[in-house]
């Protein structure tokens, strides 16, 4: 395909399309950037589902073909369609922690980053969005438009605090989680460039995508995150633009034989959180229960079940059944003592 033909619909507050561009900026794929709801946001095909970011693909005459939502898919789209710079570890593997890890941020470092810029107690935060936000498609809006615009934004995205799981009985396990997650970061970057070698992966990028309005944006996790773990920003900051990052075409991940320390601890955290979480999620759906119940690191962790983190879980399992039964092993082996043993259980 013609690396021209790629347009992302996304926007600055949104770290899944922040997460995107800077995966088309790392693989040196030529793209336009449009912001949703600017003046230049039209003419595409009507999406699946009216999220962002929405990646598009043109025909040779201008006219757009095809558009695809969700920044995972998106991923491995680009990746059939471009040669070069892949995300994809060769081993097979390495590549299963990578989604898994990838997973974790767009699905549990997600809570984190909306925690920190919606929660009731966090007023500068909350302000902050409240003003900023409806000037991303038109920063020249007049001023009762744009007062009318924070207000229902304001109002929309605070109501939607405790189905993302934000409430203050779950405060101190997000924000703790956070905290655990920088200082695993801070000694996994003292020693290496990436998450999984010297190179990056999806994973990297997954937790970029909410780092992006975490350091970059929300004025307490910023704080927290600066003095916390330095290393974890400047690396944020390096992720968004790696176009200049040179690299062999298959040399620079990880083998499964010589994991540091610091990425298995990564991978406990995920195993203390996001996996107790995703097990009751689908408990809690199958049995049509209104509310899920888990303990996450001693505390009970309650919020509405979400039907698209189950498919999340399916597709973790999907991706653990294509391997072969050595892969399977070695995967289990690896993860044995995280806590992420119990997503790939009886599979």
């Amino acid at each position: 395909m013609n690396s021209s033909d790629v347009t992302l619909v996304g926007a600055y507050g949104s770290p899944y399309s922040i997460k995107m561009r800077a995966v088309l900026r790392y693989r040196r794929i030529s793209h336009r950037w449009i912001v949703r709801g600017s003046a230049d946001d039209q003419g595409f095909p009507e999406p699946p589902v009216a999220i962002i970011p929405m990646l598009a693909f043109s025909n040779d005459d201008g006219s757009y073909s095809e558009v695809l939502v969700d920044s995972s898919p998106q991923i491995l789209r680009l990746e059939q369609d471009y040669s070069g710079r892949s995300l994809l570890p060769t081993d097979p593997v390495v590549g299963f922690i990578d989604h898994l890890i990838e997973d974790y941020g767009d699905e549990w470092v997600t809570k984190i980053m909306y925690h920190y810029r919606w929660h009731h107690l966090y007023v500068d935060a909350i302000a902050k969005a409240g003003n900023m936000l409806p000037l991303m498609s038109d920063n020249q809006m007049n001023v009762e438009q744009h007062a009318d615009i924070k207000d229902f934004i304001t109002t929309r995205q605070m109501n939607r605090t405790a189905l993302v799981g934000s409430t203050d009985n779950n405060r101190d396990i997000i924000e703790n989680s956070f905290v655990r997650l920088l200082r695993t970061l801070e000694t996994h970057l003292t020693e290496n460039q990436f998450l999984l070698g010297n190179r990056p992966g999806r994973g990297d990028f997954g937790l970029f995508g909410q780092f992006s309005q975490l350091f970059f944006w929300e004025p307490d996790s910023s704080l927290i995150a600066a003095r916390r773990s330095p290393r974890s920003v400047i690396w944020a900051y390096q992720i968004d633009d790696l176009s200049s990052l040179e690299i062999g075409e298959t040399d620079g991940w990880f083998t499964r034989d010589k994991l540091p320390e610091s990425l298995l601890d990564l991978l406990s955290e995920i195993g203390g959180t996001y996996a107790p979480f995703l097990i009751a999620n689908e408990q809690a759906i199958e049995a049509g229960d209104p509310e899920l119940s888990c303990l996450i690191e001693g505390r009970e962790y309650k919020q509405a079940p979400f039907a698209y983190q189950n498919k999340c879980l399916s597709w973790i399992r999907e991706a653990f059944r294509q391997l072969s039964a050595d892969n399977q092993d070695a995967v289990t082996q690896i993860l044995s003592g995280t806590g992420c043993e119990v997503l790939i259980a009886d599979v």
